[in-house]
């Protein structure tokens, strides 16, 4: 097993085990590697630092020896980490799913629609789509209620 230090497309850095090198290079190139923040696909090794320490000495130069105990519970903390990970996954999963199947996509319109939705002048119903940051402070600031939501972007097929 090997573990990577990567990084999408969108700058998220982030952890990932693989069988070996040539798997990660398959997975990568195929679209199966996706960054667990945007969920974007266009995913990079990023440079890493070699972990050393000095919890042993010899010969006067410091190298990490961990004991049985040591492995053992990082082992343990990864198989936490990444049972954690599958379930925040799941569960903004079932959100998104939540909104797509309740809610209306309004796309780039968002903002415009939000704003006639909350002065009267659209129908009140959930709608859900695409702002840019400004247009989101300018919703804040009028006191239109908006919530971001993480966002898993669908495969194409």
């Amino acid at each position: 097993m090997i573990l990577y230090d990567l990084r999408c497309s969108q700058g998220h850095q982030f952890e990932a085990w693989f069988k070996d090198s040539g798997t990660y290079d398959k997975q990568a190139k195929r679209g199966d590697v996706e960054c667990p923040v945007c969920s974007d696909t266009a995913v990079e090794k990023a440079i890493m630092a070699p972990r050393l320490s000095s919890s042993t000495r010899k010969k006067g130069l410091e190298h990490d020896v961990p004991s049985g105990r040591d492995l053992a519970g990082k082992k343990q903390g990864e198989n936490r980490a990444s049972e954690v990970a599958r379930e925040i996954l799941d569960a903004v999963g079932k959100v998104q799913k939540h909104v797509e199947e309740n809610c209306e996509d309004v796309g780039e319109n968002f903002a415009d629609e939000a704003r006639a939705i909350h002065y009267g002048e659209a129908e009140e119903r959930g709608i859900y789509g695409e702002a840019t940051m400004t247009e989101v402070e300018d919703l804040a600031e009028e006191d239109i209620p908006v919530s971001r939501i993480p966002w898993k972007k669908r495969k194409s097929s």
